[in-house]
């Protein structure tokens, strides 16, 4: 199993220097690779009753700005995008910003992607809501087209390219995967995923939807072996004692990444969580 770090992007601030010390103390202690969450814009709460999700105070680096900086000051460590809300962003400069980030770093991203959740940002960014699904879907096929092909056609339901293409190509198939809980994410992953990323404990339940996602994949007559599974270990949502426990009880289940999580622990400071994931290392196995 490979083990990542889930960058602190809510707590660390905006000083580049502490980003900087940040991502080489955990390429450092041997996490094999960076695991950012996407957020273009935050909500204002005031008159929004009841609201529960990130707000206007929540700190968000751009992922793919922040992953170039990060291709240049780190060696090996993979770069994750857990998850980018793909519907809500232009799929043709995503695959652009995917795949100059993947020439500069030596082919190190790993595309994780979603639906996302946040109607507020989705209109703020002229996207509409409804049909992200299967606009994802769709989207993730413009992508790999485009990342393999020098120029393309292409005439879908949300997309039309006319004879068009990137320059310069990643020059490979950058690894696409799915985030979220849903029987539909299931079913996406196994059909067109790399990956699935799951964020439950390693219960009953998360049984049935490892054994649920290898049943599509055989249905869609793929390998379910060939499919990644990369969940996330939230420390401070975990009792101590319980922790490698939980990294055991993914790896049982199949899971071939995971990602560590700092945030909502108390640290006060960019090098306390950078610490914590240094010394948790050694215990996760």
């Amino acid at each position: 199993m490979r083990i990542g770090a889930v960058f602190p992007q809510l707590e660390i601030g905006a000083d580049p220097v502490a980003v900087r010390e940040w991502a080489t103390t955990v390429e450092a202690a041997g996490y094999t690779h960076i695991h950012a969450y996407d957020h273009v814009l935050g909500a204002d709460p005031a008159n929004r009753p009841g609201w529960s999700g990130y707000t206007d105070k929540s700190l968000f680096h751009e992922v793919f700005v922040l992953f170039g900086y990060l291709a240049a000051i780190t060696a090996s460590v993979e770069l994750v995008t857990g998850v980018l809300v793909l519907p809500q962003r232009q799929t043709a400069l995503v695959a652009k910003q995917a795949a100059e980030v993947d020439v500069l770093s030596g082919g190190r991203l790993r595309l994780g992607v979603g639906i996302g959740w946040n109607q507020v940002e989705y209109q703020a960014l002229g996207v509409p809501f409804r049909q992200r699904g299967a606009l994802l879907e769709e989207q993730v096929d413009v992508l790999r087209r485009l990342w393999a092909e020098p120029v393309i056609s292409y005439d879908g339901k949300f997309h039309q390219i006319e004879e068009a293409g990137l320059n310069p190509l990643p020059g490979r198939r950058i690894p696409i995967w799915f985030g979220g809980g849903a029987d539909a994410v299931l079913r996406r992953t196994g059909r067109i995923g790399d990956g699935w990323m799951p964020q439950t404990a390693p219960d009953a339940e998360a049984k049935a939807r490892v054994d649920q996602l290898r049943r599509y994949a055989a249905e869609a007559g793929r390998d379910p072996a060939t499919i990644g599974i990369e969940p996330r270990l939230t420390l401070g949502a975990v009792p101590e004692a319980e922790w490698q426990a939980f990294v055991e009880g993914w790896r049982d289940l199949g899971a071939t990444h995971l990602a560590v999580n700092t945030m909502k622990m108390g640290l006060d400071r960019p090098e306390d969580h950078a610490a914590v994931l240094r010394d948790v290392l050694p215990r996760l196995g």
